[in-house]
């Protein structure tokens, strides 16, 4: 059992001072290598809020969290920046794909902060691209792409960084039914044969059926955890 994220006593308040709101509230979450998590629950449950902890997007108010072995939280900005980019991927609701950058250049872009060599960026981008089913897109810019396709464009930029895990808030929330399905697809494959870990916050149905675990959390606490 090799555990890559560990959260303990893990919480965020806001408006400590006034009236205290705590988004997450006291969790303790282990994700083993390999697993392809659904984090649940209404608005307002804390998942999005837990996703952006464990991925050092945001500093917890009190207790820990832990990617392999090492704590986060204790990391100042600019180490948790470079921690970042060596170690997580994320893919978010809105994409957010450099406009002017073609579908491979965006891809490219983390490797390009990682300083890696300009011949093996562009290996790796078309590769990535090929992966998940863009090999005819590599010079198409986001604007030339449907959503399920820039989606796609997305996930193989979060790959590109050959991170520890994937964090992915609310993946398919702007994509139809046949875009969504492609996109999963994609995941539960990267997952299966990569062993690519990743951890989805979503509302979608189809998220939660095709994911092997179910954290569902309520008022910023875990109310069940589900193995499927």
């Amino acid at each position: 059992m090799n555990i890559i994220i560990e959260s303990h006593n893990l919480s965020k308040v806001y408006n400590p001072e006034t009236i205290p709101v705590y988004a997450v509230n006291g969790v303790d979450l282990k994700i083993e290598e390999g697993e392809f998590t659904a984090l649940v629950g209404p608005s307002g449950s804390g998942k999005t809020t837990m996703l952006n902890l464990i991925g050092g997007l945001d500093y917890p108010t009190g207790g820990e969290v832990k990617i392999g072995g090492v704590d986060i939280t204790k990391m100042s900005e600019n180490k948790l920046i470079d921690f970042r980019l060596q170690n997580i991927g994320f893919v978010f609701q809105a994409y957010n794909l450099i406009p002017v950058l073609t579908a491979s250049e965006n891809v490219e872009f983390v490797m390009l902060m990682q300083k890696t060599p300009k011949r093996e960026r562009e290996k790796r981008a078309m590769d990535l691209l090929k992966e998940v089913g863009l090999g005819d897109k590599l010079n198409s810019r986001p604007t030339e792409l449907s959503g399920g396709q820039q989606q796609r464009v997305a996930v193989a930029r979060a790959l590109a960084s050959k991170p520890r895990f994937i964090l992915a808030d609310e993946p398919t929330a702007n994509l139809d039914s046949k875009s969504t399905e492609n996109l999963l697809d994609i995941m539960a494959r990267l997952n299966k044969e990569d062993k690519m870990t990743f951890i989805f916050s979503t509302h979608d149905q189809r998220v939660i059926d095709k994911a092997r675990r179910v954290v569902t959390l309520v008022d910023g606490k875990i109310v069940s955890d589900i193995k499927q």
